[in-house]
């Protein structure tokens, strides 16, 4: 995409490089081109401004993805405009649970309050962000080049650049790996003496194989359908789920959903015979006849894992770490993109106001500080996978499986109860803190209203607003 030699006459301090062009890639990118002259965005594939496509440093952007209302509005106020670029593209604003039908471990949600989320291909998502951060002139990127390692400072105290593997180099005063799932920070710490990171892992074992489909003419042109998306969730006695989703281009993506051995399958037909035996036959009956305009695609890297940089005892100079490279979480709740957006909110609170130069003798107190945009999501989606119990990792301990009762309770309210729906989905899309949840007077409603039954609810084939597929 840029074939600007890699030799500048500027200083290095202005410099800073980010590496990878995900979204977290992205916005740290628009973050940091506040505070420094000059910001290159390094990704290993090659990138296009031609249009949304798939490649492969995202494999799981053929899945479903969701940006909640809180990462809209902390992307919009980064990039004003992108949010109707999006929508213009054919990306949806949906309400939910208002706009989708949820069949949650408990019974379907009613009309009730929720939360707004955008949803989109990823490939829009990321084409659209990536034109939008170089519309600023500071801002730069590197396509199908790939990094091989970080370049020490006296003592290798310091990171100074980032070599790659067809033998250039780059130099800049701060380097921030943001890719992701593939990210090699360990071992490039590791060459300049630096000891691993402990990690944190939790793995329920997901599996996902999603499929793209055609809109039936019929479903695009009835207007007693009053959904637009759906979600069947799985539980410990049936876990087997599904969503799909509305994309551009009068699409549907389905994306299912299971555990261990009930990971779905990701061939023909068994695809479409996995869907038929989900708690609700909705999803099913919506693309039995649906034209597939694609293959399955299979997705296992789903485990939760934290990288805790933030707790080392030495920390070189000008290195950050942020996203997924430090913590990912299992996606089928929908919070990567999310937390890479609070994340770069962040980041910018923790160097408002500091020049460029000041900034890597900060960096260790700025990982410390970017990596608590995670806790919320990180404490969602471990909580819920070790309700499973095939999952890995450590136990949970009493407070987590009190949390774990208690909040069966407040979903089962959250399900027809607005009182309960709203702070509920409030803190599911991370625009407010959990503390909402427990508040007295919520707590004294979850108990003394919502209890569980003692064996597993069968719940009706469709919920009462239910429109045509």
């Amino acid at each position: 995409m840029d074939d600007t030699p890699d030799n500048h006459t500027e200083s290095p301090g202005d410099h800073a490089v980010v590496l990878g062009a995900g979204l977290a890639g992205l916005l740290t990118a628009r973050v940091l081109a506040g505070r420094f002259a000059r910001v290159t965005v390094v990704e290993r594939d090659e990138l296009s401004l031609d249009g949304p496509e798939f490649r492969p440093g995202l494999p799981q952007s053929r899945h479903a993805h969701v940006l909640w209302a809180r990462g809209v509005e902390l992307m919009e106020q980064l990039l004003p405009g992108t949010t109707a670029e999006l929508l213009e593209a054919g990306a949806a604003l949906l309400e939910s649970p208002r706009d989708f039908l949820w069949l949650s471990p408990s019974d379907w949600f009613r009309h009730v309050p929720g939360a707004g989320m955008l949803i989109g291909s990823r490939e829009l998502l990321d084409w659209t962000l990536r034109r939008a951060v170089l519309r600023d002139g500071r801002i730069r990127m590197l396509g199908g080049r790939l990094a091989t390692g970080l370049v020490g400072g006296p003592g290798n105290r310091s990171v100074t650049g980032v070599t790659f593997r067809d033998g250039g180099r780059l130099a800049a005063a701060l380097v921030v790996d943001a890719t992701g799932r593939t990210s090699k920070a360990p071992a490039w710490l590791a060459a300049l003496g630096y000891p691993a990171p402990a990690v944190t892992r939790y793995d329920s074992h997901l599996g996902y194989s999603s499929r793209p489909y055609a809109i039936p003419k019929a479903a695009l042109d009835d207007p007693r359908r009053r959904w637009h998306a759906m979600y069947v969730q799985g539980r410990p006695d049936s876990p087997r789920g599904g969503v799909l989703v509305p994309l551009e281009g009068d699409r549907w993506l389905v994306t299912l959903i299971g555990n261990g051995e009930h990971a779905p399958p990701t061939k023909d037909p068994e695809f479409l015979g996995f869907a038929r035996t989900l708690r609700s036959p909705a999803l099913y009956d919506a693309i039995r006849d649906a034209d597939p305009l694609a293959p399955p695609s299979g997705f296992r890297a789903t485990a939760n894992e934290w990288r805790h940089y933030e707790r080392m005892d030495r920390w070189p100079e000008g290195l950050l770490v942020v996203g997924d490279a430090a913590c990912r979480f299992n996606p089928v709740y929908g919070h990567g993109m999310t937390v890479a957006a609070i994340t770069a909110q962040a980041l910018g609170d923790a160097v408002r106001g500091l020049p460029a130069a000041q900034i890597p003798a900060q960096t260790r107190r700025v990982q410390r500080h970017t990596v608590t945009a995670a806790n919320v999501a990180w404490q969602i989606a471990t909580s819920e996978d070790l309700r499973y119990p095939g999952t890995e990792g450590p136990a949970p301990d009493r407070a987590t499986r009190v949390l774990q009762a208690y909040m069966s309770r407040v979903m089962a309210g959250a399900n027809s109860d607005p009182a309960l729906s709203a702070p509920f989905f409030g803190v599911l899309s991370l625009s407010t803190p959990p503390n909402t949840l427990l508040t007295p007077g919520t707590v004294l409603r979850v108990l003394s209203k919502w209890r569980l039954p003692t064996t597993p609810r069968t719940t009706t084939a469709y919920p009462p607003h239910h429109g045509p597929a």
